[in-house]
């Protein structure tokens, strides 16, 4: 299984997302420090749930990064997180857009 479908089945599990999308961007980083051959080094993690309910930012990618914490360890170098209540991707009208 490779490290995406890691982190997309450890989310879906964990927070059961209205919306999610998970991207490898590690091409964009090959050679830098932190890549690995084959890549699957850096992500970029959008994720809609109500599961964040009242927390603060810091506190919902707290979240993702304890969760994540196994991926981190065995050489996930970089995460970009988006994270977002059903109600505060409506108000952003990230629901109604293409971009989301």
């Amino acid at each position: 299984m490779s490290v995406r479908d890691r982190i997309i089945k450890a989310l879906e599990k964990k927070f059961h997302p209205f919306y999610l999308n998970v991207e490898d961007f590690s091409a964009s980083h090959a050679g830098h420090s932190g890549s690995r051959e084959g890549g699957e080094s850096h992500f970029s993690v959008v994720i809609v749930s109500n599961e964040f309910g009242d927390r603060s930012m810091t506190e919902r990618h707290r979240m993702i990064y304890a969760l994540l914490n196994p991926e981190i360890q065995a050489g996930l170098h970089a995460l970009k997180i988006k994270t977002l209540t059903i109600e505060e991707a409506r108000k952003r009208n990230l629901l109604t857009g293409s971009n989301l």
